[in-house]
């Protein structure tokens, strides 16, 4: 990614430093009695807030049967030394999950790890995110100790290069939570099958957990980056091989992270299995955030790829296919072939 593009990028993203604040953490959540919250674990500490539950996702077109509810876990990172070895202090990463209201007995379910944007909190995506966990998966929302909506003019970019780490920290936590008997969280996840997703500077981030030399997480099963890029200063080479079924979404007409910015991922992919979903006429957030027709139809694609790649259901990606090809709205290609 070149510079000038890059302070492209970071001047709009201070623009929309008000949309950040205002949308972003429109997604924190309200206090309400659900479950109690745990002790600190040894390795690391979390405390837990209930959040209401939410509104059934088949009304966002994520066809799903569940009517998720929602917690608020925030960890407690320990000192580590990040990727390119500076020495990190401890970093606060509150963390909200959306997770399937089951009939019947409760879990183990699918994991979707979801790292938001540059000024921007999980909350922001909630229509896109509950579609997911209405589909049947916990979904994890990372608000990232340096980047997130409640920083304003605080925020620091440059952090990105520890993002990764963050979110396998997160991931590390969770699994150990739902493997202890007692914890509200036993039993709640399937260790063997595990996604990621971000948007943007999130896209960034899950792009370097799943195909970076710096910071690859190999119990990722599948990644979906949502108009990110390779983050130049990201320590480590970018497709050594062995990387996970990918897929990259873009806005044909988003100005922050330009198309040839998912292109160059996706050109640089040589699994078989990698995707470009093109969104004809669409910009930066418009496909991600709130509930219109192409946010349904990103939540379709990003759900049938999920399907496919960490639940291994065959069939779904006919379903990937169907939804991501919409004449006059969207194109998905593979294998490596150039979108329309």
């Amino acid at each position: 990614m070149t510079s000038a593009v890059r302070d492209t990028r970071l001047t709009v993203a201070a623009v929309l430093v008000v949309l950040g604040l205002v949308t972003g953490c429109a997604g924190q959540p309200e206090q309400q009695a659900a479950r109690p919250s745990v002790s600190a674990a040894s390795a690391g500490s979390q405390t837990r807030t209930p959040a209401p539950a939410s509104t059934t996702a088949a009304a966002n077109g994520g066809g799903g049967t569940y009517r998720p509810g929602k917690w608020q876990v925030t960890f407690t990172e320990p000192v580590r030394a990040g990727p390119a070895g500076q020495h990190l202090g401890r970093r606060i990463l509150v963390t909200q999950i959306w997770y399937p209201r089951a009939r019947g007995p409760a879990g183990p379910f699918p994991l979707l790890l979801f790292a938001p944007g540059f000024l921007q909190c999980p909350g922001a995506y909630s229509d896109l995110l509950r579609a997911w966990a209405g589909a049947g998966y916990v979904v994890a929302g990372v608000s990232f100790p340096r980047t997130s909506c409640h920083l304003g003019t605080q925020a620091y970019e440059a952090d990105l290069v520890n993002q990764p780490g963050d979110m396998s920290y997160v991931l590390t936590r969770l699994l150990a939570l739902s493997a202890r008997p007692g914890d509200p969280f036993s039993s709640l996840l399937d260790p063997h099958e595990v996604g990621a997703a971000g948007q943007s500077d999130g896209g960034d981030t899950v792009a370097a957990l799943a195909a970076s030399t710096c910071c690859t997480d190999r119990r990722v099963k599948a990644v979906a980056v949502l108009s990110g890029a390779e983050w130049p200063p990201m320590p480590g080479r970018y497709f050594p091989g062995g990387e996970p079924p990918m897929l990259f979404t873009q806005g044909s007409a988003d100005t922050i992270n330009p198309p040839w910015m998912s292109l160059q991922l996706y050109r640089a992919d040589r699994a078989d299995a990698r995707y470009y979903l093109d969104l004809f006429g669409a910009g930066h957030l418009i496909p991600y955030q709130g509930t219109n027709p192409v946010e349904r139809l990103t939540a379709r694609v990003t759900l049938a790829f999920f399907n496919r790649y960490v639940l291994g259901q065959a069939d779904a990606l006919a379903t990937m296919t169907r939804d991501g090809n919409v004449t006059g709205t969207a194109a998905l290609v593979s294998g490596g072939r150039p979108p329309p």
